[in-house]
């Protein structure tokens, strides 16, 4: 990884030599806040091809380009993790996708449940979030973030070969322990809205063959505090932190 504090995600595919044109938001952004003139030296990344370092070549009000130079570090991509959650507030919900982004998840999934507060979410939004997060800690892959998708839907069409850990609220004191034998095979981790799962929707999750319930300590957390926590149990037990 380059020493420059400054990185950029960018959509263009990265080689020696690859010209890089900004858009106007980039170049505001690079030339207008950050003060960087022509020479002056970032970190680009595209979710694919690793990170580099780039140089200014032009500076523009309203674009620019930079230059490719040498790659600074390999393509580092997560696990084929992926974070269900029911959107809460504003903030918080902003909040839950940029530590996701940042903890590793592989795709991010608002889902409406029974007793989702939220009804509507701005996907563009949440993805620049998942973005400047990903700039921010030094990652070099974006999540997706999907649209709103309603849980009923989302498990009727659910992938045969990905295991799902439940964090039921409901089971607050109990046994936090994921099955052995978990690491390296595709998951998801589900987190309930601010009013938990509805007894029907408990009632199915715990039905489910592929499903885990589990319970993240002694306490109910928040929706927000939940995801944090259960990203950090699924890591340590069966992601890329041991």
């Amino acid at each position: 990884m380059s020493g420059s504090t400054i990185r950029l995600c960018v959509e263009h595919p990265l080689g020696e030599g690859q010209t890089l044109s900004l858009s106007r938001a980039q170049a505001h952004y690079l030339f207008g806040v950050m003060r960087l003139g022509a020479g002056d030296g970032i970190a680009v990344f595209n979710g694919r091809d690793g990170e580099w370092r780039a140089s200014v070549a032009q500076a523009g009000k309203r674009g620019g380009t930079l230059t490719c130079e040498i790659q600074t570090a390999p393509q580092r991509d997560p696990p084929d993790l992926w974070l269900i959650f029911a959107p809460v507030k504003k903030a918080r919900t902003d909040f839950i996708v940029e530590k996701a982004t940042e903890m590793g998840a592989a795709r991010i999934v608002p889902v409406q449940t029974d007793f989702t507060n939220s009804e509507r979410i701005r996907q563009d939004r949440l993805q620049a979030h998942a973005v400047e997060a990903a700039e921010q800690c030094g990652g070099t892959f974006v999540p997706e973030v999907t649209a709103l998708h309603k849980l009923d839907t989302l498990l009727a069409d659910w992938p045969a070969d990905r295991r799902l850990m439940f964090c039921d609220e409901a089971l607050a004191g109990g046994a936090c322990a994921l099955p052995s034998g978990g690491r390296g095979q595709p998951w998801a981790v589900l987190i309930g809205p601010e009013g938990g799962f509805s007894p029907p929707e408990r009632a199915r999750l715990s039905a489910l063959p592929f499903a885990h319930p589990v319970a993240l300590g002694p306490r109910i957390l928040r929706a927000d505090t939940a995801a944090v926590a259960a990203l950090t149990l699924w890591q340590t037990a069966c992601g890329d932190w041991s």
